[in-house]
């Protein structure tokens, strides 16, 4: 085994762990920001480990370019897409849990009195 393939193995146990910190996570935090955060940040490290062990292991060429290109798209999107999320989960309204008690946002977004499941959903407009 070489040096290279023995840091892939390194890095494909490190970033399954992470993915496994990120799913573990969406289940024990309660509100939807806090659930995000943990998908957000864990997730993108663990897929972006995972995805430089294989580079690594596999070692060919065309591998590292898809590889390397993979990442990047991960780094530049994922936080994007999660912050966009966010904000559209504090704007509709979704409940917060007593960790979040101050408002930092308040007066800065326009934000829904009531969490879509209590404004009667999407069932009650049509």
């Amino acid at each position: 085994m070489s040096i290279a393939e023995i840091a892939g193995a390194f890095f494909l146990v490190v970033g399954m762990f992470f993915i496994g910190v990120a799913a573990l996570g969406l289940l024990r935090f309660r509100d939807a920001l806090q659930r995000m955060h943990a998908s957000t940040k864990a997730g993108t490290l663990g897929s972006g480990l995972s995805v430089l062990g294989a580079v690594l292991i596999l070692a060919e060429p065309g591998a590292t370019a898809i590889g390397l290109v993979t990442v990047a798209f991960l780094l530049l999107t994922v936080p994007i897409a999660g912050h966009l999320l966010g904000r559209a989960a504090y704007m509709s309204g979704a409940e917060l849990s007593d960790v979040n008690k101050r408002d930092e946002l308040k007066g800065v977004l326009e934000r829904e009195e009531q969490p879509l499941e209590r404004r009667g959903g999407l069932e009650e407009q049509r």
